[in-house]
């Protein structure tokens, strides 16, 4: 009896013995367990940071990406206004006013001079409401039975097209005869005037009561001009 309780007591001691040894190799504050715990959370910790810092990085890019092109549409577009606007005014300076038609104008005439009265002056106004340009002399006809133009003279031509803006008046002098008792004139009441380029003709009433004395030998006209010069228009 006394054998088997010592082996007993030996066989408790070496279990204890044992037992103690397992806590002491575990840690007996838990610390193997714990560290493999945080570096876990620290690692998942790591990982969290690192999407959220992606996340956000992957925000502010696109933001920013979005701002960038948001801003460059914009000048885009601004830029494309101005090259609009810009076109539309290189189209004006290239010559793309009308051509005044005889539609767009009311024409006038009165004396130029007192008696004998040799030159009256055609007032061509711009009724169109718009500018327009005004070519060469007008296309007169006194007489229905004499179909061909009152001829030009080339020393009144301006050096410059003459454009009209909506309102304005454009000028021609027209001679009529030298004045003379024995000269071969023609009574003239209302006549025709015609611009270049345009087909149409305005009826124009002659100034005076008894109209005006015209001679197909003399007659003349000057270009359409801004306004009458002196010398120029001297003919």
């Amino acid at each position: 009896m006394s054998t088997i309780r010592n082996r007993t007591t030996l066989f408790a001691a070496t279990t204890t013995a044992m037992l103690a040894l397992a806590l002491t190799a575990c840690g007996p504050d838990g610390s193997g367990v714990k560290s493999s715990g945080q570096e876990t959370a620290n690692s998942g910790g790591a990982a969290s940071s690192t999407a959220s810092t992606s996340g956000a990085g992957g925000a502010k890019n696109t933001g920013t990406g979005s701002g960038a092109a948001d801003t460059t549409s914009t000048v885009s577009g601004s830029g494309s206004g101005s090259k609009a606007a810009s076109g539309s005014g290189s189209g004006s300076a290239s010559g793309g006013t009308p051509v005044c038609a005889t539609k767009d104008l009311a024409i006038s005439a009165a004396y130029q001079g007192g008696p004998p009265y040799t030159h009256i002056v055609l007032t061509a106004k711009n009724t169109s409401g718009h500018g327009c340009r005004m070519n060469g002399f007008p296309e007169i006809q006194f007489l229905e039975g004499h179909r061909e133009n009152v001829p030009a003279v080339a020393k009144s031509k301006p050096a410059a097209p003459v454009v009209l803006s909506a309102g304005a008046p454009a000028y021609a002098l027209v001679k009529l005869s030298d004045g003379g008792k024995d000269e071969n004139t023609e009574p003239v009441i209302a006549f025709s005037v015609g611009v270049l380029g345009s087909s149409a003709l305005a009826t124009v009433r002659a100034p005076g009561a008894d109209g005006i004395a015209v001679d197909s030998a003399k007659w003349a006209t000057g270009y359409w001009t801004p306004e009458l010069r002196n010398g120029a228009d001297d003919f």
